[in-house]
């Protein structure tokens, strides 16, 4: 298992790519796979950034690990703030045009169409947000 922690900041979020894209070339990451995986991780690090605490400022966790015969991977999101559920948002209408749908909620569809499995959790007073992903193409 990898990890990182860093100040939820969107200013961090090449720092958290570069450790992700690195642990993901390590096992031989397919480019399609990766570039899913880094969509999905800007995604979910920079609604942690904006939104998880406020007008305050903490930090995330990031956790990074795969199964032992490297064909899958796990990402794990952890923060203190706000609790939030992402999964919980209704999925947005996208047979509508873009400006018949209401605003937000797209990126986290795209998230949850992306990964294999995308599973949250509340514990200890953290948001827990982990992304699933089979690693072949």
């Amino acid at each position: 298992m990898k990890e990182l922690n860093i100040d939820a900041r969107v200013d961090n979020l090449n720092k958290v790519l570069e450790f992700t894209d690195r642990e993901l070339e390590e096992l031989d990451c397919p480019v399609k796979v990766q570039i899913q995986i880094d969509v999905a991780v800007e995604e979910i690090f920079v609604n942690i950034a904006s939104y998880a605490y406020g007008d305050g400022s903490g930090e995330a966790n990031i956790t990074i690990e795969h199964t032992e015969d490297n064909s899958t991977v796990s990402i794990t999101f952890k923060d203190q703030g706000i609790p939030y559920n992402p999964l919980e948002k209704e999925d947005p209408d996208v047979t509508l045009s873009a400006e018949q749908r209401e605003i937000g909620g797209l990126g986290i569809y795209m998230v949850k169409k992306s990964m294999d499995d995308v599973i949250y959790r509340h514990e200890n007073g953290s948001n827990i947000l982990t992304l699933v992903k089979k690693l072949s193409a």
